[in-house]
């Protein structure tokens, strides 16, 4: 039985039913749901989660500002399921802390595969979404390049010296990097190794971690020397700051 806890946040009871019914039968038993911002804060504060499946549209306020409200209670995977699909939705998700996003309709046994790679990919680490891992200091080491430095055991990313905040799923995607220069990934083998699952039909995922990484640790983002994009390949992680 997986005791994970899971809350759903969504005011339409037929995907609210639907979701529970999916994830009782792959093995859920914690979960927990909420039809407003005021019930889910509530329920979180309460219950805990370690996954929030989170619409965007609430009756009571907007599920981009119930995100920022949550990562206040703790640093759960958060899942944006919504029926608001613009560039400029998915942006503003990831930018106020959402760590995946898929939009209605959608296949619940998808969203089940995204919730069991993610808890996957956690217990292969070692460690709690956004927690630092729990291996020596020795096993995982300090990974420098150029104006930054990233701490696996930590979970700390240094930039000139100085810490820089960085959510845990753009942190594990830097890690990726970090322990792979000089190699191109697409971006659906970047979604496969960081997210879990077949990356196909998540280029937005990959390409606002991207970019957020960027905002972190290069001069100028729109001209990286650190983070490269490949043309037509993917992208890079420099081994040295001119790129080569």
């Amino acid at each position: 039985m997986n005791r994970d806890t899971i809350v759903i946040v969504d005011d339409e009871p037929s995907i609210v039913k639907m979701l529970q019914l999916v994830l009782q039968k792959e093995g859920f038993q914690h979960i927990y749901t909420a039809g407003t911002c005021r019930e889910a804060l509530d329920t979180i504060a309460k219950h805990g989660a370690n996954i929030v499946l989170l619409d965007v549209m609430l009756p009571d306020g907007s599920g981009f500002e119930l995100c920022s409200q949550i990562r206040q209670l703790g640093n759960p995977h958060i899942l944006f399921l919504t029926a608001k699909a613009s560039d400029l939705d998915v942006l503003t998700g990831f930018a106020l802390g959402g760590d995946d996003y898929i939009t209605k309709p959608f296949n619940p046994l998808e969203i089940a595969a995204r919730i069991k790679a993610r808890l996957r990919r956690r217990d292969e680490s070692g460690q709690a979404p956004g927690a630092s891992s729990l291996f020596t200091a020795a096993a995982q080491p300090i990974f420098r390049f150029g104006r930054f430095q990233v701490n696996e055991a930590a979970g700390e990313l240094l930039v000139d010296g100085q810490p820089v905040s960085c959510p845990a799923q753009v942190f594990q995607l830097l890690l990726f990097f970090c322990k792979n220069p000089g190699i191109v990934f697409s971006k659906g083998q970047l979604y496969e190794a960081v997210w879990g699952i077949d990356g196909i039909g998540d280029d937005n995922t990959v390409m606002v971690h991207i970019r957020r990484i960027r905002e972190r640790i290069e001069h100028d983002p729109s001209m990286p020397t650190h983070l490269l994009t490949v043309r037509g390949l993917g992208y890079k992680l420099a081994k040295d700051p001119t790129g080569l």
